[in-house]
């Protein structure tokens, strides 16, 4: 696949994306990879768990904005829709999800890092849900975030007008294990998602889906209520302006 590499070692899959011209931005390509690529795994007999990265400089730096305007408000609705989908499918994956978080994790990758199973974060990561600060709510993923880190936080964390770091990632529960210095997030990853692996898959997956069931039981109403408040947000003449600055600017005579 074009925009997800896979490498496979010691019955761990390795998904890393793989779009770092685009800061691995979610938009329809990187997202329809991601899907085949997670439905694979999670159907192959020799992965007992999965491990998703992000190749280059960050994990991904959230929604791909060049798509989300490409069409109108319905299209970006239903891109901001699919993408909730993905993230919550997660959940519902019979095997252990780890993400390695190295770099950054912006708006929606923020998210998709946060619904993983394990979250391994860097020391020097910046965590931010810009979103607000811009002019709109992000569209999913709350429900799945404040469950993590409770509501009060998750709040706190969606409007905050700066990014937090591993450390305090750590601290609030956000990311599960924190890298130790000497390591990536990438490669302390690895080394729990191969301790994981050795243990007995089925007795790891019934774990999995005992505590999946307090996570998954309201995101995709609370998905679908967010949704609607972003695509009532950008609307907004403020959230319109800022979401053009990230567009590629227009060549004279274009």
């Amino acid at each position: 696949m074009k925009f997800v590499s896979r490498e496979y070692e010691d019955q761990v899959e390795i998904l890393a994306m793989n779009r770092p011209e685009r800061r691995n931005a979610l938009g329809e390509d990187i997202l329809k990879d991601l899907v085949e690529s997670v439905g694979r795994a999670a159907n192959d007999k020799d992965v007992n768990v999965i491990l998703l990265a992000g190749n280059g400089p960050g994990f991904s730096a959230g929604a791909d904005l060049k798509d989300f305007s490409a069409g109108g408000i319905n299209d970006t609705f239903d891109l901001n829709r699919r993408l909730g989908a993905f993230v919550r499918s997660l959940a519902l994956v019979r095997k252990p999800v780890v993400c390695a978080v190295d770099g950054f994790a912006l708006g929606g990758g923020f998210m998709l890092a946060a619904s993983c199973d394990v979250v391994v974060t860097a020391r020097a990561t910046r965590w931010h849900l810009p979103e607000v600060s811009l002019g709109w709510l992000p569209g999913f993923g709350l429900d799945t975030l404040a469950a993590r880190v409770g509501p009060f936080a998750a709040r706190s964390l969606s409007w905050s007008p700066t990014a937090i770091d591993g450390v305090e990632a750590h601290r609030l529960r956000l990311a599960d294990i924190l890298s130790p210095p000497t390591e990536t997030a990438r490669e302390a990853a690895l080394r729990y998602a191969k301790g994981l692996a050795a243990m007995p898959p089925h007795a790891v997956q019934t774990t999995k889906q005992f505590f999946s069931t307090s996570v998954t039981a309201r995101a995709e109403v609370m998905d679908d209520l967010a949704n609607r408040y972003f695509a009532q947000d950008i609307l907004h003449e403020t959230a319109r302006a800022n979401m053009q600055r990230f567009l590629p600017k227009k060549t004279a005579g274009a």
